[in-house]
């Protein structure tokens, strides 16, 4: 058996380096591993959960029948108006950029701003208008059933 030989001392221009691989190091790895680790954080935000519409009107039951999600991007020049429309479904949306004023044919108004989120009016008639300079991009989600419409355009009273 050999015997054990305790480590030789340091002579002064070791110690620095030595005194950095023991700390120095460790601390650095530890660094990176915690921004790598912190980079991948998964994170979950709700951006809205509502049983009422954005004018306060209580949403309505889903149809029958197979249900269909359909998912649209929209975007709206500046200045454009949309024609009076509604939805017969639910569906809710978020606008990426832009500046959109909704309006419905009573009044009530609701101006988005890029990143606002927005569960629309079901069967009431209502407008957008990109009201500023930029296009107006939304991303809509639709909660229908097979075979019905997302959306019913009104037609002019003659």
């Amino acid at each position: 058996m050999r015997p054990v030989r305790s480590p030789r001392p340091l002579t002064k221009a070791q110690e620095p380096h030595e005194l950095m691989k023991t700390i120095f190091i460790p601390s650095l790895a530890a660094l990176v591993i915690g921004s790598a680790v912190a980079d991948k954080t998964v994170t979950s935000q709700t951006l809205c959960c509502a049983t009422a519409s954005w004018d306060g009107t209580c949403l309505p039951a889903y149809g029958t029948g197979q249900p269909e999600i359909t998912i649209k991007r929209i975007t709206i020049p500046p200045g454009t108006s949309l024609p009076m429309h509604k939805h017969p479904v639910i569906n809710a949306g978020v606008l990426l950029r832009g500046t959109l004023a909704v309006e419905t044919e009573e009044g009530k108004k609701l101006v988005l701003k890029a990143g606002d989120p927005i569960i629309e009016v079901v069967d009431h008639w209502h407008r957008g208008t990109n009201v500023g300079a930029e296009p107006a991009e939304i991303i809509v989600f639709y909660a229908g059933t097979v075979g019905d419409p997302l959306t019913v355009k009104k037609t002019p009273k003659k």
